[in-house]
């Protein structure tokens, strides 16, 4: 009897470990599928790609500027199209807060130069028209760029990028991400207004509210001493106007 129940007990381990080492397999097998990405603080992944204004050393190139990384799904689409004739025409506005913009798709350059001349020639969106891009697409037509940055999502498509947007401080640190569906455009104010309030932010040490908008006040911690003029609605809930005479932002 000892050595039957001695025999299942050995059957039923072997059973379970490999049942275990499968199921490992499948995980890693998944895991591999996965979009991988960095995460808010880290050091944005370097990489050197072909633009529409020549090759990219990223982000060797934009040391000491504040970068709008930004995938498409596609060129020649009608909501990638939209996109780019509205951040063509602010992207002198982020030139004055020290940022510039850096699309991204699968496509090829020849494509992109195409998809350029087409939106200038052809193109009326929201009361613009004749918008030149003024900044590069990258090609990156070996997926490389995007499987680094999690822009690749494969239940959406594993040969289109989602609408993902990495914003990348002056040292090369993403501060901020988020990503968007095929589907839907993108809000080119609110890109804005959030690089603003990370450069607010930095500036003065301070939070910036739900809803917030540049120039309007801001939040501090209650026990912050350089806040002399405060208004504390509760202990943990201060807000503090800046001194816009000090400001050196273009609000």
């Amino acid at each position: 009897a000892m050595k039957v129940f001695a025999l299942s007990l050995s059957i039923l381990v072997i059973f379970s470990f490999s049942m275990t080492s499968a199921r490992a397999s499948e995980v890693l097998e998944v895991s591999a599928r996965l979009p991988q990405f960095p995460l808010i603080g880290d050091q944005a992944p370097g990489f050197e790609a072909e633009s529409t204004d020549g090759k990219i050393d990223f982000p060797k190139d934009y040391i000491g500027k504040w970068v709008i990384l930004f995938s498409h799904p596609a060129d020649f689409t009608p909501v990638c199209t939209s996109e780019f004739v509205m951040f063509g025409s602010v992207a002198h506005e982020f030139k004055k807060l020290n940022t510039e913009l850096l699309g991204l798709s699968i496509g090829e350059i020849k494509k992109h130069h195409e998809w350029k001349r087409s939106i200038k020639d052809k193109i009326e969106f929201q009361g613009i028209k004749n918008q030149e891009i003024p900044f590069p697409i990258i090609a990156d037509t070996d997926q490389e760029i995007a499987w680094r940055y999690g822009m690749l999502h494969p239940t959406v498509s594993d040969t289109r990028t989602v609408r993902a947007v990495f914003v990348v401080d002056p040292k090369g640190v993403i501060r901020a991400m988020n990503y968007y569906p095929p589907e839907v455009g993108r809000n080119i104010s609110e890109i804005k207004r959030l690089v603003i309030a990370l450069q607010t932010s930095d500036a003065y040490q301070v939070a910036t509210p739900a809803n917030w908008q540049p120039g309007e006040d801001v939040l501090v911690k209650p026990d912050d001493q350089r806040s002399q003029d405060k208004n504390c609605q509760e202990w943990y809930f201060c807000f503090q106007q800046l001194d816009k005479s000090k400001l050196v932002l273009p609000y």
